[in-house]
């Protein structure tokens, strides 16, 4: 399934959202979503119990009396039927977080569902991997531009700031974190192509530019955005990085963030990533960017083998 640009055939509970967007912005409204661990502990302190500001209502998804959010802003929730009324309290049924200049709805805390749709410091750090390399050296001036498992849009939108000339396609398997990323999108004036997609199954053409920031821990009974599936988390990252050169334009470029189980001081994701690179005569570049994040997972049976789960950043460049 697929649509077109995002500049139109909305819903009217999506141009609510877009409207949400447009009036939080105007109110300088800024939150920094951090991990739910992190965010359970600050919300379970005292006094933590009702919120007093907008970002107590929409970013730490705390219940709210009515004068808590202005009048317009609680009608956009209203309007896209994500507000729900527990006897004399109000309940956002999503988050909103600030990258940069632009804002971005996801999903309430807790993120429980299978279909939640993720943003976190995980966000964060894909942004400034992509700032970091397109820094370096730009695409085409006209690049055809793919987000891979695109989330909320971080990707796809991150590189439109840097390329405003690219076109942007955003897949994902999940319909919810497709509805969020185009109402994302739109709201920061940024058209795209979204496709309803297993990676790149249902996507057509090439690409100058792939990004892709994969779940990478290893959780098949959790969310669909937390497990990375086998190879200890790794394997997502690896079939998407795979299917992603296999369709670079010559020159063209995949830049993947992501984490990395270390096993007896070994990183088999980068030696993997480098055979991929040789099998297309492509070049490889890696770095770690922090050695050692989810430590609590190593307490879990599945990770016995694993020393460290590392942050890593990537970078396959095709031959030209």
């Amino acid at each position: 399934m697929a649509w077109g640009r995002s500049t139109g055939r909305f819903s009217a509970e999506d141009n609510a959202l877009v409207d949400l967007l447009g009036k939080l912005r105007a109110r300088g409204y800024r939150f920094t979503t951090i991990t739910p661990k992190s965010h359970a502990r600050v919300v379970a302190r005292s006094g933590r119990e009702q919120a007093r500001t907008m970002e107590d209502a929409l970013g730490w998804s705390l219940d709210f009396a009515t004068h808590v959010l202005p009048d317009d802003v609680r009608n956009c929730l209203r309007r896209a039927d994500m507000i729900d009324r527990n006897g004399g309290v109000w309940r956002s049924r999503l988050r909103v977080s600030s990258l940069g200049d632009d804002l971005f709805i996801h999903s309430a805390y807790p993120t429980e569902a299978d279909d939640a749709v993720f943003f976190g410091p995980d966000s964060y750090r894909f942004a400034d991997v992509i700032a970091a390399e397109l820094a370096l050296q730009l695409p085409p001036l006209t690049p055809r531009v793919i987000d891979i498992g695109a989330g909320a849009g971080v990707g796809g939108l991150v590189v439109a700031r840097i390329c405003p000339e690219a076109e942007i396609l955003l897949s994902d398997v999940n319909p919810a974190a497709l509805r969020f990323a185009r109402v994302n999108l739109a709201a920061a004036g940024v058209p795209a192509t979204l496709v309803e997609s297993n990676g790149l199954e249902q996507v057509e053409g090439r690409f100058d530019l792939a990004v892709i920031n994969p779940p990478y821990i290893v959780d098949p009974d959790g969310p669909a955005y937390r497990d990375g599936g086998g190879n200890h988390g790794a394997q997502v990252a690896l079939e998407l990085s795979a299917e992603a050169v296999d369709r670079l334009n010559p020159g063209g470029r995949l830049i993947l963030y992501t984490g990395s189980p270390i096993i007896a001081g070994k990183d088999r994701l980068r030696a993997t990533l480098a055979q991929l690179a040789t099998t297309y005569g492509a070049s490889l570049s890696y770095r770690e960017i922090d050695p050692d994040v989810f430590g609590e997972e190593l307490a879990r049976p599945v990770y016995r083998e694993v020393d460290r789960i590392a942050l890593v950043a990537a970078v396959i460049t095709a031959p030209s």
